[in-house]
């Protein structure tokens, strides 16, 4: 008889957390590039209106 092993292979839950580190990493890359964006445009903009 075979027993019943609830525990997921470790294949299984490397490759989730794999998936989930990608998500963090791409979500906080969209972020910095959207704070890189805004400040270039705060920066253009003081630029200009200082000359």
């Amino acid at each position: 008889m075979k027993t019943h092993n609830p525990r997921p292979a470790v294949s299984k839950l490397v490759a989730k957390f794999d998936n989930e580190l990608r998500e963090i990493i791409m979500n906080d890359l969209k972020m910095l590039k959207a704070a890189k964006n805004q400040f270039l445009k705060v920066i253009t903009n003081e630029q200009l209106s200082v000359a």
